[in-house]
């Protein structure tokens, strides 16, 4: 699922209304590269500093349409429970190594419908001392809800640090917590 591909130097931009929240979607032919909660100009800053060039889904040329809507639809079936995980490829090259492999590590370490804590996921990460630096590298979570970086809370189960704010994080826990009760 998740590459790092070169960079083609364009991406394209769109926005994608949600129960919780606008999301700001990016891609190019290859990957989702950013979906995220913020503005176009948030959206412009991250890809211009992994050398990419933001563009609108109507101008010519415009790369990643596929890709777009293949994530919408994702994100559509998880919002409305028909989906527990993403396929949509992705590709990481916004974020940093240690957020790289920190981001990577949260679908296999902590499952639908469950949490951990950032101690845990910085055990997890062979970095026990690092909690604070596990908690930065999910604030800059490249790919939120497609990387499920809500699902990792805080040591007294405060649902603190989420890009998309406390509702969104626990409407997000709500939805996962429903899907993942076992069928009477």
């Amino acid at each position: 699922m998740p590459t790092t591909s070169p960079a083609t130097g364009v991406a394209t931009v769109a926005f994608h209304a949600t129960r919780v929240g606008s999301l700001v979607l990016a891609a190019t032919d290859d990957a989702l590269v950013l979906c995220c909660y913020g503005t176009a100009d948030t959206a412009a800053e991250r890809l211009s500093r992994a050398g990419l060039s933001p563009v609108e889904p109507g101008e010519a040329g415009a790369p990643g349409l596929k890709v777009l809507d293949e994530a919408r639809e994702q994100i559509d079936a998880y919002l409305s429970g028909g989906r527990r995980a993403f396929t949509v490829p992705v590709d990481l090259r916004l974020a940093t190594p240690f957020s790289r492999r920190t981001n990577l590590m949260l679908a296999e370490f902590v499952p639908y419908g469950r949490t951990a804590t950032y101690g845990q996921l910085a055990q997890a990460l062979d970095r026990p001392r690092a909690a604070r630096a596990v908690g930065t590298a999910l604030g800059t979570n490249p790919l939120c809800v497609v990387l499920p970086c809500h699902r990792i809370i805080g040591s007294t189960g405060s649902l603190s640090g989420y890009a998309g704010g406390p509702e969104a994080k626990r409407d997000l826990l709500a939805l996962e917590a429903a899907g993942a009760r076992p069928a009477h």
